[in-house]
């Protein structure tokens, strides 16, 4: 799976993220910081979702200070369903009932164990397809 990770900062969280995205098999695109580049949370959040939206990547994991404002600025996308995840619950009931395409953790209270929790369950949860309607609605 193609997976785009961005965030403003590089930290010790998301090179433990890459680093477990890359042993899961999954080709990664980087955006911002932990790619190299010097960019702000709404540059890194608008290039996420477009990479999501666009179908250049099948999902994302994004990361900002507390994670607002990475995931309002992806949902700013037509197309992005970007969830904002505190624990491995919160990620599943986002793929399930929203067919969440975006998973957004804050860099301030998330531990490298919790992220892996939740994308454990990010990767392992499907979407409900009863919710298929509601989903649709958020388009409209």
């Amino acid at each position: 799976m193609r997976v785009a990770l961005g965030s403003d900062e590089r930290t010790v969280l998301t090179d433990a993220v890459v680093d477990d995205l890359v042993a899961r098999g999954h080709d990664l695109v980087l955006v911002g910081p932990p790619g190299g580049e010097d960019k702000q949370w709404a540059q890194v959040g608008r290039e996420v979702g477009e990479l999501v939206a666009t179908g250049a990547c099948d999902t994302a994991v994004l990361f900002c200070w507390t994670g607002t404002g990475a995931s309002i600025a992806a949902n700013k996308v037509p197309g992005v369903r970007a969830a904002l995840c505190t624990d491995a619950a919160t990620a599943a009931g986002a793929r399930r009932w929203n067919d969440a395409n975006v998973v957004v953790m804050g860099l301030r209270l998330t531990s490298p164990e919790l992220a892996r929790e939740m994308l454990d369950a990010w990767f392992t949860t499907n979407a409900d397809p009863s919710e298929a309607e509601n989903v649709a609605r958020l388009e409209q």
